[in-house]
């Protein structure tokens, strides 16, 4: 098993052919098919079944192509990173952001990493906090946003924000920042809500419960910006972080306003793998994203948050 045969797996599993994977790795057909039929030889299984709609792996294959992916992204990592420019930190970094921010922090990171650290070269992923979760532990991710989480056996979790969860509106209903909303009153109105099982929902199936509640549930969805849509639309409230909401808001898009009675909040944390080294192309990445995830709450375009000390306790005087 070589390198060369791994490319040929993950390519023609991705693209769905042979003849296009060729192609792309710049060899003729009949080198590709022996160096799946030689991988197929040395394991022993079929890796790949041919369809009309093309080569689609079989569940023996589908495994070799997850571990073969990631043996490759490890060796192009390694490679990043022995191969440098004096003084320069080079490698590549995958950073997991939370759905809700990144409409605040994917610009200004990749910004910043491009001006400051051109060796660098990010990749960013997007996700629900679970999702999130599962790729750090799986290896996929070098750094993640998660929520109301703690360290684990597998993961270092460090507190960066501590956000108030927001009801959302039509502009029309005239929420307003300084006037917080109790949550029964929310809940009073038609809801689109994140499905059941979203960490999120379970917040506020929480929240619900300690103000006695009853919710009118009339749409759930894995996506925020399907709920923003429906509220706009007229389908009813909802309940998003205001991170998620702000620029919304403060277009007149949507109104929103703080829950109260009871405050219902949410710990943003960054999560990090805690077996093996931290590579310097990791840790200028996170000692940015802190910078930006501060420097967002200090601004005020984090609204309704508190960001957190290098102690692990809130800031004093942050909003």
């Amino acid at each position: 098993m070589d390198v060369k045969q791994l490319k040929a797996l993950v390519t023609v599993a991705e693209v769905g052919s042979v003849t296009r994977a060729a192609e792309l790795l710049r060899l003729v057909q009949p080198a590709v098919t022996r160096q799946i039929r030689t991988l197929e030889q040395e394991l022993g299984v079929p890796l790949f079944e041919r369809t009309r709609q093309g080569m689609r792996p079989t569940e023996a294959g589908a495994i070799m192509v997850d571990r073969a992916r990631r043996a490759l992204n490890e060796l192009e990592r390694a490679r990043a990173e022995v191969q440098p420019t004096p003084g320069v930190v080079t490698g590549i970094v995958t950073v997991g952001l939370l759905e809700s921010t990144t409409d605040l922090l994917a610009e200004p990171l990749v910004s910043a990493i491009a001006r400051d650290h051109p060796g660098v070269e990010l990749r960013l992923m997007t996700a629900y906090s679970g999702h999130l979760q599962q790729w750090l532990d799986d290896g996929d991710l070098d750094l993640t946003l998660l929520y109301n989480l703690d360290s684990t056996p597998s993961l270092n979790a460090r507190p960066l924000v501590r956000e108030h969860l927001w009801a959302v509106a039509p502009p029309a209903d005239g929420l307003r920042a300084d006037r917080p909303v109790p949550f029964t009153e929310a809940a009073a109105h038609p809801l689109v809500m994140p499905a059941s099982g979203h960490a999120l929902r379970t917040l506020i199936d929480a929240a619900a419960a300690r103000a006695g509640a009853d919710m009118d549930v009339v749409v759930q969805t894995n996506s925020m910006r399907v709920q923003k849509q429906l509220v706009l639309a007229g389908y009813g409230w909802t309940v998003l972080p205001g991170v998620g909401v702000a620029e919304d808001i403060a277009s007149g898009t949507l109104s929103g306003a703080p829950l109260c009675e009871p405050d219902v909040r949410r710990s943003v944390v960054l999560g990090t793998p805690r077996a093996g080294r931290t590579p310097p192309a990791v840790e200028v990445v996170v000692q940015e994203l802190v910078r930006r995830i501060n420097s967002a709450v200090d601004e005020g375009r984090w609204p309704a948050a508190q960001s957190y000390g290098p102690d692990g306790f809130p800031k004093e005087g942050s909003s």
